[in-house]
């Protein structure tokens, strides 16, 4: 049976970073990009500790086995990664119904993922689920970025709640910015 919790060992941050490898672009082919979806951003083991020391990340475990992951960005950890600076960066720019985004208090989500053996079941609305749960009393905004080519992904972010409010370009692709209000 599939958990939802945070993050509370090096051994879940040993799985994340594992079911991460197994999803980066440059490890799946183009098919499996187009029709699952991919990662772009590899973290190091010592920049998910750096993360989950600052906000502990949310995670879908199967008996030991991290399954998914949602993972906790904040203010904190902004410039300890070249994308996840430069997503803050741009996200501090955009407005949001007439107010800079540099004025109000969100968090990002550094990287979503759910295992291939566990898609089309619900998890990735129960990771936001619980994300929200944990972190809605200190953030008015969720806040991350999907390329505009992984249309699985977008599609799983509308569903949940987020909006595309702005885009970007790196790594020669184009992506949107999603915000999630948890205001409402």
């Amino acid at each position: 049976m599939v958990q939802i919790t945070r993050v509370t060992d090096i051994q879940e941050l040993r799985g994340i970073q594992a079911l991460q490898t197994e999803n980066l672009r440059k490890n799946v082919d183009a098919n499996e990009a187009a029709s699952q979806g991919f990662l772009m951003a590899e973290y190091s083991l010592e920049f998910l500790q750096s993360m989950h020391q600052a906000a502990p990340s949310i995670i879908a475990k199967d008996d030991n086995k991290v399954v998914g992951y949602a993972l906790v960005a904040t203010k904190a950890v902004r410039d300890k990664h070249d994308l996840l600076a430069d997503l803050f960066n741009t996200i501090d720019q955009t407005d949001f119904e007439g107010k800079t985004l540099a004025n109000t208090s969100y968090v990002v989500v550094g990287q979503l993922c759910v295992s291939k053996d566990y898609r089309g079941q619900g998890l990735v609305q129960q990771l936001y689920g619980h994300f929200r749960e944990c972190l809605e009393t200190e953030y008015e905004f969720c806040i991350t970025d999907v390329a505009q080519a992984n249309a699985r992904s977008l599609k799983a972010h509308k569903n949940t709640g987020f909006q595309v409010i702005d885009t970007l370009s790196y790594g020669g692709i184009a992506w949107d910015i999603v915000l999630w209000d948890w205001r409402k």
